[in-house]
């Protein structure tokens, strides 16, 4: 069997490390919502990103999972239950996120009243 040796390397900056993390379409709003509502099921979450497919849905939550920003928890009943929740660390990103969100919303407005 190969082992594939995983090369790590020292982040050459901050702000590219923080949104190597929580970059993307759908990071930030899965944080996002995981704020507003505690606990979220992995339907809950799909019903609430409606644009987003079930496989990258699964991508994107493992790797915040991997990245150590929320938490998986799995309840081994039938039918099987698996729960997702912020981690500490995942909630300290969430004051920037809401600054970012009301950055977002005066751009919005300010689009508006352009046209």
């Amino acid at each position: 069997m190969l082992k594939i040796k995983k090369i790590t390397q020292e982040p050459s900056c901050p702000v590219d490390y923080a949104f190597k993390r929580i970059g993307g379409k759908y990071k930030g709003r899965i944080l996002w919502y995981l704020h507003l509502k505690t606990v979220m099921r992995y339907g809950e979450l799909r019903k609430t990103l409606s644009d987003i497919t079930p496989k990258m849905l699964t991508q994107t939550v493992r790797e915040l999972e991997d990245d150590g920003l929320i938490h998986r928890e799995v309840y081994h009943e039938v039918p099987p239950k698996v729960e997702y929740s912020l981690t500490e660390t995942g909630a300290e990103l969430i004051p920037f996120i809401d600054y970012l969100r009301i950055w977002g919303e005066n751009q919005i407005e300010k689009e508006r009243i352009k046209e």
